[in-house]
């Protein structure tokens, strides 16, 4: 499955009654036609028409997320009540769900215009390789089976480049020819995941030591029972003796933040 990121203009995101809509929806375009993207693909027009007749018949919303983020109920905003092709992209009517929180909140962010990016979820089903005027490799898109939009934030793109990575991983070996661009986003993808497994790998303990501490463990352990049953009282652990058997889940999470946050972006 594939993301593709639409930044809009002003003009191209209508939302709430101020312009000419039910509370709670808003139009904006999910994909835009005819523009060559980072990854050398261009989506032609046509290239839903027969993914969004599939939703039709089915009887099904096309459902409206934020961040693409299938797992949790509460960032399924809501449902797409209209959805064309025009001569410039694929334009969405939504509805928000305003009892939810999050939906509410994504609202008062779209009629604020604090946010203005859409992006949609999908497989090829049909594409043709082909050159720029620049005489660059190009994919054209020219038929597509749309399975979300969503409401994204700004730079989520970089936040999607892991599933881009294996999307196109798969479609090499379907046959697809690797660009120099994405040749090069790949190489540095590996790059830095070995860099932080390296790091991740630093922090762990050696086999050697990980006996040692089960056996101070144990030592610890029946010392604690020993006491514990001379004076009929629970054991207790001080928090001095926390901290020296070893770092916490928390500073564990802390330590892999900091590793993300250093690790260069292009």
């Amino acid at each position: 499955m594939l993301l593709k990121q639409t930044e809009l203009s002003p003009k191209q995101l209508k939302a709430g009654p101020d312009d000419g809509l039910d509370e709670g929806q808003f139009q904006a375009y999910a994909s835009v036609f005819g523009n060559v993207d980072s990854y050398g693909d261009i989506v032609e027009k046509g290239a839903f028409a027969n993914t969004l007749k599939a939703w039709e018949e089915s009887g099904k919303p096309i459902p409206l997320l934020f961040g693409h983020n299938f797992s949790d109920p509460d960032y399924n905003l809501g449902h797409v009540v209209k959805a064309v092709e025009d001569e410039h992209g694929l334009l969405v009517t939504a509805e928000l769900d305003l009892e939810n929180p999050k939906s509410a909140q994504v609202y008062r962010m779209l009629k604020g215009k604090r946010i203005d990016q859409m992006s949609f979820a999908f497989d090829v089903i049909e594409y043709e390789q082909a050159k720029s005027d620049d005489d660059e490799p190009i994919t054209k898109l020219k038929e597509l089976a749309l399975h979300e939009v969503s409401v994204v934030p700004l730079g989520a793109n970089r936040e999607t480049e892991i599933l881009a990575v294996k999307s196109l991983a798969e479609n090499i070996k379907a046959g697809r020819v690797i660009s120099a661009k994405n040749e090069e986003v790949l190489r540095e993808t590996i790059t830095t995941l070995r860099d932080a497994a390296s790091a991740l790998e630093g922090i762990l303990p050696s086999d050697d030591e990980d006996e040692q501490d089960e056996s101070e463990e144990a030592s610890a352990s029946e010392s604690d029972e020993a006491k514990s049953g001379a004076s009929g009282e629970n054991p207790s652990v001080s928090d001095e003796e926390l901290s020296k058997s070893g770092p916490s889940v928390d500073l564990l999470a802390a330590n892999w933040k900091v590793l993300a946050m250093s690790q260069p972006t292009k």
